[in-house]
């Protein structure tokens, strides 16, 4: 169990988690690690589009584009998800979300 830092009790209450991730998701987190050419500082982002494959999302937002929302890495992402079973997110910011979904910004 994780336990909360200590802190001031006039702050806020924070919510902590402790979560989980299942195996086949470090299994194919492993696989895009080999297999896509990311740089090691990028094993938490990796982990982000594991869990969003194994776990059927529809699409993964953000605004990570180095390593995550990256145009020239999204096709071996893809390739490597299929490969390991998994149909991959959408992955994209949430600015071409809006766009796809023809939402203009103001």
């Amino acid at each position: 169990m994780v336990s909360p830092p200590d802190y001031d009790k006039s702050m806020k209450p924070r919510v902590y988690l402790e979560t989980t991730i299942p195996s086949y998701a470090t299994a194919l987190a492993q696989a895009l690690v080999k297999q896509v050419p990311l740089p090691e500082r990028a094993a938490v982002d990796v982990m982000h589009i594991a869990v969003a494959a194994v776990h059927g999302m529809d699409y993964l937002l953000t605004w990570n584009c180095m390593h995550i929302a990256n145009a020239a890495l999204r096709d071996q992402i893809e390739l490597v998800c299929r490969a390991s079973g998994y149909e991959p997110p959408t992955i994209c910011t949430p600015e071409e979300l809006l766009s796809e979904e023809g939402v203009e910004r103001g």
